[in-house]
């Protein structure tokens, strides 16, 4: 009897042990340990579709920056400036990227309420009316008597008002109709509009849709010490979790960092998360979308947000009657959550 209890002790601590050595070594964990059920998940959003200039997100999860940070993150693919703040705000996702000039239209405007910006992801805005060889299009005043398209929240096409005036042309004589983020290029190449909103990085893949060679009319032309895209969140839960808000802020940005070192690589992680994506033309977009991130008041440190900066942006849009009311830096960012430069 006590040689059959010895035994059935001894394959009693072998399972056990064989249970024990099968949770160290099967996780997914990169360090073995069982943080899985300790990450919070979120969702973020991509700026416009699944481009280039937004595969660094891919990457931050691809490289394990966001689980580094705590975060189990559910990429989708945003719809323009409008959408993915009523998805942020709504709390469908939690991050996301928008144009921070077309945030302060919306806030100025009634709008939007209750997001907040944590993070700048370009230094100047890359808003754009792009256009092919054939169109008569190659100043801002051939605009006029054409057809654009664009998603009805995003910021090229609500700033345009205001660039219009500022370019000096009519924006009543444009006509503006709808499309997607992810199948614009594809109108702009089929001929049935004159040209489409997107960002100035978008040059590359339009060529490689179009098969013609790209012209744009930057924004940044006539409207000097705009931003591009910051990351925001919701007023709420920027109050209730500020460390999150870093943390995930940080890991974000270390994808950049890393997309804009690395470009072909980042590419390819993209096509492989996303349809549709040339590889080449993605990497092109990073590679362009460098000399946006940085700038001479930022320094070498990314996401910095200048007070100053924003209050110039402000006039500006005041001084062309596209505000309501009048704002101040604080009320769209979070400074306190934002990187230092």
């Amino acid at each position: 009897m006590r040689r059959l209890t010895r035994t059935v002790a001894a394959a009693t601590m072998a399972t056990a042990l064989a249970l024990v050595s099968a949770c160290s070594s099967g996780s997914d964990d990169a360090d073995g340990s069982d943080v899985g059920s300790s990450l919070e998940k979120v969702t973020y959003l991509t700026s416009f579709g699944n481009f280039g200039r937004d595969s660094y997100a891919w990457v931050a999860k691809e490289k394990g920056y966001f689980k580094e940070a705590g975060f189990d993150v559910e990429i989708k693919p945003g719809q323009g400036t409008g959408a993915v703040i009523q998805t942020v705000v709504g709390g469908q996702a939690q991050f996301g990227p928008i144009d921070l000039t077309g945030g302060l239209l919306q806030l100025g405007n009634g709008d939007a309420k209750d997001f907040v910006a944590v993070a700048a992801i370009q230094q100047r805005t890359m808003a754009a009316i792009a256009t092919v060889d054939g169109t008569g299009i190659t100043t801002p005043k051939d605009l006029e008597g054409k057809t654009l398209a664009d998603t009805p929240g995003s910021v090229v096409r609500n700033l345009f008002p205001t660039y219009a005036r500022m370019a000096g042309i009519d924006y009543t004589k444009v006509k503006w109709v709808n499309g997607e983020a992810q199948t614009l290029m594809g109108t702009l190449a089929s001929g049935s509009v004159d040209g489409i909103g997107q960002f100035v990085v978008g040059q590359p893949t339009i060529e490689a849709v179009t098969k013609k060679r790209a012209v744009l009319l930057p924004y940044s032309n006539v409207m000097q010490d705009l931003y591009g895209n910051v990351l925001i969140t919701s007023k709420q839960y920027a109050s209730e979790k500020p460390e999150q808000v870093k943390r995930f802020s940080e890991a974000l940005l270390k994808g950049l960092e890393y997309a804009l070192a690395n470009p072909q690589e980042a590419a390819e992680i993209l096509a492989k998360n996303a349809e549709a994506v040339v590889p080449a033309a993605a990497a092109a977009e990073l590679q362009l979308m460098a000399g946006y991130v940085r700038s001479s008041n930022s320094g070498t440190a990314l996401g910095t947000l200048d007070s100053g900066r924003v209050a110039k942006s402000i006039a500006i849009l005041r001084g062309a009657g596209a505000l309501k009311s009048d704002l101040t830096p604080d009320q769209i960012i979070d400074f306190n959550l934002a990187p230092k430069a």
